[in-house]
């Protein structure tokens, strides 16, 4: 902890004098007090803004619990003073100080509602739409995208640049798996694959892919950050909403979510419960034709997953904010399985597996916030700290007949992590163009995982032994301080930053030291955005980026096993670092917007996957990690929202990338009767060219009724192991406004012409060709219902990352 400490000495040293504002001699002063005109009642939270007769920003305020206000400072003069609200017309008046008359009393300000800001305001939009900003792609999630699946892993597919794996779970961008998935800006224990599964689409309200994050962030992610962002209602009052919604192929998956917030005063409390419950029966064959054999695979997956969150704002004056909330998450899952080997030339070496595995886990999170506003709007301090722990319980029972020389056996994994993060943030408008924002984060990460086994294993000489327990502790910490500085000079704006990071990191198997790796490293950020006129925009960006290697690339405990390949971890591995450059275009239309970019990456120690043949039995495989030697990516991608007429609105995108990957694989030169001998060790390049394109229509039958269609297509890829055959699905929906806009009604049929499965071909270590499906021709019915009606907002709590959201809230 003595680098925190001298972190916060070091930070609060040179800033401090930019917390004080420096006092001002201008003499005026406004007061007043602001009504809803109809309920004659105080509206609480109301911004006032005080201008310049040309509509520059001098400072401002908020009206306190009673809608009153009094804001100091005002120049000699005449001013404009705006008074804004969501969901009420806007109200200005002209004021003017003079040493005469100091005080200008605006007396009782009644404002009208604006019926279609309201609307605005408590309805969800019909289509969603695509935002590029500064650092950031955003996708406004509509109603159209909501209902298009359960959960945010469903709707992924639907986002530029983004896939999901059908089999695994597994989330990439721009063809990279090494992203990072945010919720609300934090990260989680919770597995992603499993995070993605348990968060009800509905929830979401805006999806960020941040592929050239600035210094602010946390620069782990070669391809970026995803940040999911979820709605959050800060109306004043009882209000909420519940959903609930079927899919169904062989088997049913039931998914329902209840959100609830009450505002009164200075507090906002709110509640959430979610709850997921799956089966998903998935299922392949593998071929080898140098052996003539063939591997039949066949899997049910299980599991029940219940999301829960409790949380309260207070918010103590105008500039004080204190928050807090718990989420807990409970999951259960299992898996039965099979995989049979049946080799045609001679079946006495035919072989069986079954296995039942069971996974029971159970996350934390505890946050806490507490947030100081000064005088000048935008000028604020932040402090954060954020507890995540996860337990998992992992049983695997294996059972073996035929032609196999290993007993039945039983494993067990128990995991144990956490996570400490703390964060101080400062943001200081210096001027009305320019901004500055510095911080200081410490990231605290813990895991043990404990490895038991009743069975046996072959040792180096070949001979069968029990398998020994492993002892396996990871600890990672990081101590950073950042800075950015942005302006904006005409039709030009730029943001410069870096961040600075001390990173320790200890690995310890059976008590004995693995891996030490202690690194200080320096990660710039830079970004231009030039736009002549408001129909164009260009950018330009850079960043450096880390991906340290997860707990499940370093673990040397078995990750999962076949009668023919395992995985491990390598306890040696290093991390990669990528520098980032790209360019970006944006078109605003009258209808829509079009937005082409290209990017380079330059990756170094790549981080990739080393196949090995087994020494103690030459036709198993070991799949492992290793770092090699420096690579590169680039790519282009097209993407555009268009409402061609009244009734029809698409979102399209297209992209395509290249990455050189560099990996090991072991192949045997003799294939009858081998021995160690014929292992041959071979260094491979793959240059992997792939593309994909998506389209997503939603059409507007009725004032109610509106239908969907989506359309997916995946170019051949290749890795280092196969050649994947080309994908493609069609999804067909419907939607149904219910009680004056408050329900909607949804189903969807998916993969209508059953064409979704990964196909492969490999020629690494062994000559293969294989495919699997799983349950992707589905249907979906679901159904949702917002109720309450408090029309005043609450105060916003701003989030570290600048981003604009309405108060906490949400399921995460």
């Amino acid at each position: 902890m003595k680098q925190l400490f001298l972190l916060l000495t070091l930070f609060l040293s040179v800033s401090t004098f930019a917390f004080n504002d420096p006092t001002t001699e201008n003499p005026g002063k406004i007061t007043g007090t602001v009504l809803d005109k109809n309920l004659q009642q105080p509206i609480p939270y109301v911004t006032i803004a005080v201008k310049t007769l040309s509509g520059e920003i001098i400072t401002g305020g908020v009206t306190n619990d009673e809608g009153k206000f009094s804001i100091e400072d005002i120049p000699e003069g005449k001013s404009i003073v705006s008074v804004q609200f969501i969901g009420y017309n806007t109200y200005e008046t002209e004021i003017n100080i003079s040493r005469g008359d100091r005080l200008a009393d605006l007396g009782t300000i009644l404002l009208e509602e604006n019926v279609a800001a309201l609307d605005e305001v408590t309805v969800v939009a019909e289509r969603s739409t695509i935002e590029q900003k500064l650092d950031r792609k955003v996708i406004n999630v509509g109603k159209d995208l909501t209902t298009a699946g359960p959960t945010a892993s469903d709707i992924m597919n639907n986002l530029p640049s983004v896939s999901v794996d059908q089999q695994t779970g597994n989330i990439s961008m721009r063809g990279n798996e090494n992203v990072r998935v945010m919720v609300d800006g934090k990260l989680s224990n919770v597995p992603v694959a499993q995070l993605l599964k348990q968060i009800p689409s509905t929830s979401i309200k805006q999806i960020e892919l941040i592929t050239n994050p600035s210094a602010k962030y946390n620069p782990e992610g070669m391809s970026g950050i995803i940040n999911i962002i979820l709605h959050k209602n800060v109306n004043i009052g009882f209000n909420g909403d519940v959903s609930v919604g079927l899919t169904y192929d062989e088997n049913a998956k039931f998914n329902g979510s209840l959100n609830t917030n009450y505002r009164n005063g200075k507090l906002n409390l709110y509640g959430n419960f979610s709850n997921n419950v799956s089966k998903n029966h998935n299922q392949g064959h593998i071929f080898r034709p140098e052996e003539n054999s063939e591997q039949f695979i066949d899997m049910l997956d299980k599991s029940t997953s219940n999301l829960a969150k409790v949380g309260l704002d207070f918010y103590l004056n105008d500039k004080n904010t204190l928050s807090f909330f718990t989420n807990q998450n409970f999951y259960e899952g299992g898996t039965n399985g099979s995989v049979d080997i049946n080799y045609y030339d001679d079946s006495s070496f035919n072989l069986m597996q079954r296995f039942l595995n069971n996974s029971d886990n159970v996350s934390s999170q505890y946050n806490f916030d507490y947030k100081l506003d000064f005088a000048t709007e935008g000028h604020n301090i932040e402090l954060e700290a954020d507890y995540n722990t996860y337990s998992n319980d992992e049983i695997a029972d294996w059972f073996f007949t035929g032609a196999s020389v290993i007993d039945d056996y039983t494993d067990t994994v128990d995991t144990e992590s956490d996570r400490f993060t703390v964060n101080l943030d400062y943001v200081n408008p210096l001027t009305e163009t320019s901004k500055l924002e510095a911080g200081l984060e410490a990231n605290l990460y813990e895991t043990n995982l404990q490895y038991k086994s009743d069975g046996q294993t072959f040792n180096a000489n070949g001979d069968l032994v029990d398998t020994p327990d492993t002892d396996f502790d990871y600890k990672r910490d990081i101590y950073s301080v950042y800075a950015t500085y942005g302006n904006k000079i005409d039709n030009w704006s730029y943001q410069i930053g870096a961040r600075l990071e001390s990173v320790e990191e200890r690995a310890d198997t059976n008590a004995v030291s693995s891996f030490k790796n202690d690194y200080i490293q320096v990660y710039p950020s830079a970004y231009i955005t030039y736009s002549p006129n408001e129909k164009n925009q260009f950018q330009v960006s850079y960043s450096r980026r880390v991906d340290r290697p997860g707990i499940g690339q370093v673990n040397p405990i078995r990750e999962w096993s076949t009668p023919l390949i395992s995985s491990f971890g390598n306890t040696q591995l290093q991390p990669q670092f990528t520098n980032s450059m790209e360019v970006n275009y944006t078109r605003n239309l009258k209808s829509g917007s079009i937005t082409a970019g290209v990017f380079y990456r330059r990756i170094e120690d790549e981080i990739n996957r080393a196949l090995f043949i087994d020494r103690t039995d030459l036709n198993k495989v070991i799949l492992t990690y290793d770092n090699f030697d420096s690579t590169s990516a680039y790519g282009v991608e097209l993407s555009s929202n268009y409402r061609p007429t009244k009734w029809w609105s698409f979102n399209a995108s297209f992209d395509l990338y290249n990455q050189t990957q560099t990996g090991i694989a072991e192949r045997l030169e003799n294939i009858e009767n081998p021995t160690i001998a014929d292992i041959i060790v071979d260094t491979y390049e793959v240059d992997n060219v792939a593309y994909n394109f998506r389209m997503f229509n939603n059409f507007k039958v009725t004032k109610d009724l509106s239908l969907s269609a989506f359309g997916f297509y995946r170019g051949k890829a290749r890795n280092l192991q196969f050649t994947m055959d080309p994908m493609y699905f069609v999804n067909i929906g419907a939607r149904y406004s219910l009680w004056e806009g408050k329900g909607t009604f949804s189903i969807n049929y998916n993969d209508i012409f059953d064409t979704m499965k990964f196909g492969f071909e490999g020629e690494l270590p062994y000559a293969q060709v294989g495919a699997f499906n799983w349950e992707s021709n589905s249907v979906y019915v679901g159904l949702s219902y917002r109720f309450g009606g408090g029309k005043y907002r609450a105060k916003s709590r701003k989030t570290r990352d600048d981003r604009e959201k309405e108060g906490s809230g949400g399921i995460f």
